[in-house]
């Protein structure tokens, strides 16, 4: 049986062109416009066509891939960059980013070395906590985690292919690759329309929903000896290929709706590229793509893609701004040239010499070195980080020192000139105990998840936590009086998802409807004395009819104590407070964190058996809202309370619940 012709392994200088316009075009998006280019996506074809050439070539040509030579390869190729660009990175972090970040570098350190970025930044994605994490320095990383996977994936794919073509099937290999090509491209590209659908923030960063563009690449290569367009059409096709590359980031919002089949924009202007630049043409896109300075800059994208993120990100962090102007942004684009420039050829070139003959010994010895260094950087950054988190701890606070709310209660005046707690680095940690089982977090779930707390056993009273964050960041205040009260609590916790039957704003996920639906059944099979949840939502000044129907539904079964939502800050609270130079300065005047007028009697239609609470006074005076209250900071981010601030919250909260307890007494 005839195979398909042999694809030519060739070097394509128009190849070195289109690298260098995706990756300016990736470096002039994340600076002046704020968004994402699809530049990354046309490197996925591009790897998946060139690594499908030469695996190819070299499994016809020796009966394998020889995987050990191939990795070492690889490693030569992108280690001395990448693990030097880390290191570097990871040490102005210290210096340009906010100490409320540093929590997360030595994570993101760690994922970007051993090319897991990508995994790191899809958990953080469906991590409710994780929602207002900054853009991390190393971010970019996780286009590298993907190819690094697929760079292992595809000679484990081309190697059983050729193998079963050749021993088993005896078919021939070429045509027997592009039927399995086809077949890893229409799984992938099946469940990457599935996923973008339901979990578009998980997709985007999953290398299985990115499979297909790399598969799109290898097809090309297989079938590409078969394309042969006559020359007026190449001319055509090559620019509207470049105009597609350059325009789909302008024309698509890619973050947020890739890698769905909408990926296909960009990559179909690749393969037209591809396709019209097989041969030379009079007037083409290749004339453009074979200029001598893009195809100098195509051996250097490696590095500004590199480079180009993290000075954009310690340049907004030193500037305090999200917006970038022209000339600061020249400047930028020209220092992270030089510095590829620097680490091409100072680094990269001299390791891409060795590997041959007897250096193969001296190249591995390396290669190990650089991984020791940058592994040395992350224990000495992680123990810098872990002493200065030590040294901003007041280990001799005391209540007196920082009373929080209770400086409101008790109206008595804090120390002046303390440190506010929680500090820096601990204020994003500073959850509600619940959060450290994981068995009793609901996010993304429709399942109904309850953990006890407080007086577990036989207690006087049952209290049921109900909803998302809003309703759970009480839970510090409640666990006090627990004890005190003698009572269990029940938590059903789903952050991000009120206790409501209704989306309004589109908001809710379908997970969240449908567990709302299973908790009301819950609690009816297993009454709670009292259900906590929020009465409200942010400035509104009427009770949401959502929050009314569940209510409604428990009306003959049990009692609903329902606190008022605290004001939302304009600014994240942590980041605002190391950057002010006064706390007020991250203050917001009461009319623009609440509402006037209050909510529940503004409301028809509540049933008889709720209790409301109002604490908006241990958040705001008559006129202003605060950051800072006793010495305790409120806010972890610009809306959820810290533990430390909830705390002292129980002072004002005891008497108003130990009413509705005896109220259900009575």
């Amino acid at each position: 049986m005839n195979d398909l012709r042999s694809p030519e392994k060739r070097f394509r200088p128009e190849i070195e062109g289109v690298r260098t316009i995706a990756t300016l075009l990736i470096a002039i998006y994340h600076i002046w416009l704020g968004r994402v280019s699809g530049g990354i996506d046309v490197f996925f074809i591009i790897s998946g066509y060139l690594m499908t050439l030469s695996l190819l070539s070299r499994i016809e040509r020796t009966g394998s891939v020889g995987f050990s030579n191939f990795i070492l390869g690889l490693a030569r190729r992108l280690f001395p960059q990448a693990l030097f660009v880390i290191v570097v990175t990871g040490v102005l972090s210290l210096v340009f980013l906010p100490k409320v970040e540093w929590g997360e570098i030595v994570n993101h350190i760690a994922a970007s070395t051993f090319y897991f970025e990508n995994w790191r930044l899809a958990f953080d994605a469906v991590d409710y906590l994780a929602l207002d994490n900054s853009a991390s320095p190393f971010q970019h990383y996780w286009s590298l985690g993907v190819q690094g996977q697929f760079y292992i994936l595809w000679p484990i794919i081309l190697t059983t292919v050729y193998v079963i073509a050749r021993k088993l099937l005896r078919t021939p290999v070429r045509k027997t690759l592009l039927v399995a090509l086809v077949g890893v491209c229409a799984v992938s590209l099946t469940y990457s329309i599935y996923q973008t659908h339901h979990n578009q923030p998980w997709a985007y960063f999953d290398t299985f929903t990115r499979m297909w563009e790399f598969s799109i690449g290898g097809v090309f290569a297989l079938v590409s000896p078969y394309l042969r367009v006559n020359e007026r059409l190449r001319t055509v096709v090559g620019w509207i290929g470049l105009l597609i590359i350059c325009l789909t980031g302008v024309l698509l919002p890619v973050s947020t709706v890739f890698p769905g089949y909408l990926a296909f924009v960009p990559i179909s202007g690749v393969l037209l590229i591809l396709t019209a630049t097989e041969i030379p043409t009079s007037f083409g896109v290749d004339r453009l793509l074979h200029m001598k300075p893009l195809i100098y800059l195509g051996g250097l994208t490696y590095g500004i893609y590199l480079w180009h993120w993290p000075l954009l990100i310690f340049y907004r962090a030193h500037m305090n701004t999200t917006s970038v102007p022209i000339v600061d942004g020249l400047i930028l684009l020209l220092i992270t040239i030089v510095l590829s420039v620097f680490s091409t050829k100072l680094l990269e070139k001299p390791v891409l010499k060795m590997g041959r003959g007897h250096e193969k010994r001296q190249l591995i010895a390396v290669l190990s070195f650089m991984l020791l260094i940058t592994c040395t950087s992350i224990i000495t950054i992680s123990v810098y980080i872990q002493k200065t988190s030590a040294s901003m701890m007041n280990w001799d606070q005391t209540e007196k020192d920082y009373p929080g709310a209770k400086s409101i209660y008790y109206d008595i005046e804090p120390p002046e000139g303390l440190e506010p707690i929680p500090s820096a680095l601990a204020i994003k940690t500073d959850l509600p105990k619940f959060y450290n089982d994981a068995e009793c977090l609901g996010r993304d779930l429709t399942e109904v998840k309850k953990c006890s707390y407080g007086k577990v056993d036989n207690p006087a009273y049952v209290l049921a936590l109900v909803g998302g964050s809003h309703s759970g960041h009480w839970f510090p205040a409640l666990e006090i009086l627990a004890e005190e009260l003698d009572f269990r609590i029940d938590v059903y916790n789903h952050d991000g998802c009120r206790f409501t039957d209704e989306d309004p704003d589109g908001y809710l996920t379908e997970n969240c409807v449908e567990w709302n639906a299973n908790l009301i059944d819950e609690l009816m099979k297993d009454p709670p004395d009292l259900v906590f949840t929020t009465a409200t939502l942010n400035k509104h000044d009427k009770v949401l009819p959502g929050y009314i129907n569940q209510w409604k539904y428990l009306e003959d079964i049990t009692t609903i104590f329902a606190i008022r939502d605290n004001p939302r800050m304009k600014e994240n609270i942590p980041l605002c407070l190391e950057k002010a130079k006064d706390p007020l300065d991250c203050a917001i005047d009461r009319i623009d964190g609440i509402s006037d007028i209050i909510p529940w009697e503004n409301t028809k239609g509540i049933p008889s058996n709720v209790i409301f609470e109002d604490l908006t006074d241990y958040f705001c005076d008559d006129t202003t809202c605060y950051p800072v209250i006793g010495n305790v900071i409120v806010y972890r981010d610009n809306n959820h309370l810290t533990a430390e601030y909830a705390k002292t919250l129980a002072t004002p909260l005891k008497e108003p619940l130990q009413q509705a307890f005896r109220s259900i007494g009575n």
